[in-house]
């Protein structure tokens, strides 16, 4: 005899985990779009310029790796990079076909002035909560990101971008 089961209604949605989080993503967005609107950069964007830095010469795959984002769809992101002159793009001396990313001076300059409204962003996100709350949520959510990161599409594996320059360096 088949269960009897309500019918979903919309608080099925909006009080599930998957949905406050990607609600949650919405809004993060927003608000780094908001604050750093005169500097013209994504989170994507941004995320991508600081590994470069920290990195220097690393490739777009280990790129990927490293700020956890599809291998595809950073193509895109790195001409766009590129087309403002904020990084450059060389051959591999080992490999000719894997292009090498650098920042440029312009990149590095804009990586300090943005900072003030990354900042604030960070800040606004969690400005509605206490202090307490807020360290509590970032614990639970690094616990969270943490403990799934093996069935992301995308995993984290910022180790690769380590143990390749220690090879190299």
């Amino acid at each position: 005899m088949p269960s009897k089961r309500r019918p979903a209604t919309m608080d099925d949605v909006y009080t599930k985990p998957g949905y406050l989080f990607r609600r949650m993503q919405q809004i993060a967005v927003s608000i780094f779009v908001e604050e750093c609107k005169d500097f013209d950069l994504t989170p994507v964007q941004y995320a991508a310029l600081v590994a470069i830095r920290t990195h220097p010469g690393i490739d777009a795959t280990r790129l990927s790796a490293v700020i956890a984002f599809d291998r595809s769809t950073l193509g895109s992101v790195l001409e766009r990079l590129e087309a403002k002159g904020l990084i450059e793009r060389s051959a591999g001396a080992e490999d000719k076909r894997v292009k090498l990313l650098f920042l440029t001076a312009g990149g590095a300059a804009l990586l300090q002035r943005i900072m003030a409204a990354v900042d604030r962003a960070q800040d606004r996100i969690l400005a509605p909560l206490k202090p307490a709350d807020r360290k509590t949520l970032m614990a639970l959510l690094g616990q969270l990101v943490d403990l799934n990161n093996e069935v992301s599409r995308v995993p984290l594996r910022a180790e690769d971008a380590i143990e390749h320059f220690k090879k190299s360096g």
